[in-house]
């Protein structure tokens, strides 16, 4: 299955939205975070994304559109992933992340959601959709639309478009709200793979679309 690469529509903006804010968490953005060190290699981008990530979340917020909140928060025996010794549900284990009796898992103060926020439940995977009460939730609150914002590029955000694709949502990537651990990686996402499955926009056109809402 492939997309024509030709197709420049953008996404349409008068459908009901939501901005999925993903992993904006201590283990990313806390000095001490266990994943800090990966984003090493591409500090600048990572840093840019963190402050275009607060202005996402701004613009969302005085839009009135939904803002959603996902981090991945599992058991200290990692029950939830089996004995697998391979991909992510091997790494984590051996990295010792993601579990409840750490803070790695809670949002970052600057990230912190509002009462009114969705908070993700029930995920266990790289996309915020797996195993979690994400897509109940967009269902029956009526929206179409995810605007994904958050970490890393290349692993939960291209998981969760892919996924959002799949099961009838259109998703757009903030991409300069999102970094990988490198910047070829990067690059590969926004230019040889979201065409297959979505769109990718800046925080500009992102603040702009949200602005003429109002």
């Amino acid at each position: 299955m492939v997309a024509s690469t030709s197709d420049s529509r953008r996404p349409d903006p008068t459908g009901r939205s939501a901005l999925l804010m993903i992993e904006f968490v201590n283990e990313w953005l806390n000095a001490a975070g266990k994943l800090r060190f990966l984003m090493a290699h591409n500090e600048s981008a990572f840093a840019a994304s963190v402050e275009a990530g607060k202005r996402a979340l701004q613009c969302a917020r005085a839009a009135g559109i939904d803002v959603i909140h996902a981090t991945l928060k599992l058991s200290s025996d990692y029950r939830e992933l089996g004995q697998a010794h391979f991909g992510l549900r091997g790494a984590i284990p051996k990295a010792n992340t993601w579990t409840s009796n750490e803070t790695g898992w809670q949002f970052h103060k600057d990230f912190t959601p509002q009462a009114n926020e969705f908070v993700v439940e029930g995920r266990t995977g790289a996309s915020a959709f797996a195993s979690s009460n994400l897509d109940v939730f967009l269902r029956n609150q009526g929206i179409s639309r995810l605007y994904l914002a958050g970490y890393a590029t290349h692993v939960c955000i291209e998981s969760t478009m892919r996924h959002a694709h799949d099961i009838g949502y259109e998703p757009v990537i903030i991409e300069d709200a999102t970094a990988a651990f490198t910047e070829a990686q990067q690059r590969h996402v926004i230019e040889h793979t979201v065409h297959h499955f979505g769109w990718s926009i800046k925080i500009e056109e992102f603040a702009s679309l949200l602005g003429r809402r109002r």
